[in-house]
């Protein structure tokens, strides 16, 4: 039994009496558990179970990279990765969602979390972190495979042999043309709010990160646009330009044009993943809390194709797909 497993692996870190108290999810299936000791210790238990397993190590060696470069990933204080266990330090419970639909003002939230990539893309070498998967053409194009496999077919217009063909094509002129435009650096994936927590530390270190098991080496373009383009909710279009201009200032080698050429084609890539992967839980029963967020996702989708570069997957969808990308069939209304 699971259970017994666990408890064998917190009565030996030494944490076997303390309160265990669950915590939510997203889009993942680990589990959370809050740990509680009599004298108010806290840890944080996580559990990934059966497939999840595999992420349990590439979540430690991440955690240690950004701790590398004095930043703040949690310490991992026992683990067992074999069973896909880990009791981590605890970040408490304000994350910038947290704090951002409480009402807090945005831009100190959205400032720090701009300077941590800042301060990552200044600090961190590549050539450090040999074993660390790359976001390379071939990563990308099979992540962005979901578009095509589940979203096309959620829509009503699943895809010939032909017409797969024709998207991967696009996606692949697209990709080769800017893969390499900007400098590669640690790419944390799912940097996004949820996964920010607000810490009672100095500077970038206040910005506490969590989630990053997916996390390689790709195009420093990427997580600045995974914050600024949320799935998740909606950002102020001058927060949006004025954090791109601060992330700009503070790396005055990096082209702009080149910069927001890799922007918005790592955008187009990441909503087209995301719609894949809700129309996906969309045909399975879905998650009534993605499903919300397929609207926003077409919006961001359209406009990242819009840029010039993406002109072959804009032909591409306008020939697929209707205006409203289909949304509200998608959604059964």
């Amino acid at each position: 039994m699971r259970e017994d497993v666990i408890i064998g692996f917190l009565a030996t870190a030494g944490w076997g009496d303390a309160v265990r108290v669950a915590m939510g999810a997203d889009w993942s299936t680990r589990r959370y558990e809050r740990l509680i000791q009599a004298d108010g210790a806290k840890t944080i238990l996580m559990d990934a179970a059966g497939d999840g397993v595999g992420q349990v190590a590439p979540f430690v060696r991440l955690c240690g990279l950004l701790r590398d470069v004095e930043l703040s990933a949690p310490v991992i204080f026992a683990e067992d990765q074999g069973q896909g266990l880990l009791l981590l330090e605890d970040f408490g419970d304000d994350s910038f969602a947290a704090l951002l639909e409480r009402g807090d003002d945005p831009w100190p939230l959205y400032g720090v979390a701009t300077d941590v990539l800042s301060h990552l893309h200044q600090r961190f070498d590549p050539g450090t972190a040999p074993d660390v998967q790359r976001y390379d053409l071939t990563l990308f194009t099979k992540q962005v495979a979901l578009f095509g496999d589940a979203y096309l077919d959620a829509a009503g217009n699943p895809l010939t042999p032909a017409g797969r063909r024709a998207l991967d094509e696009a996606w692949v002129r697209v990709l080769t043309h800017v893969l390499g435009i900007v400098p590669d650096s640690l790419l944390l994936r799912d940097y996004h709010p949820g996964n920010l927590m607000l810490l009672d530390r100095r500077g970038v270190r206040a910005c506490g990160l969590l989630d990053v098991q997916d996390g390689g080496i790709g195009p420093v373009s990427y997580d600045l646009l995974s914050l600024l383009q949320d799935a998740r909710r909606d950002v102020p279009d001058d927060i949006q330009a004025a954090m791109i201009d601060r992330y700009l200032v503070s790396m005055p080698s990096l082209s702009r044009d080149a910069f927001l050429a890799s922007y918005a084609v790592m955008g187009a890539m990441r909503h087209a993943r995301i719609l894949g992967r809700v129309a996906q839980l969309a045909a399975g029963g879905g998650k009534a809390k993605q499903l919300a967020f397929l609207s926003r996702v077409w919006r961001q989708f359209r406009t990242a194709i819009a840029h010039p570069l993406l002109s072959p997957l804009q032909s591409f969808t306008d020939q697929h797909l209707p205006p409203d990308g289909a949304v509200p069939h998608i959604l059964g209304r």
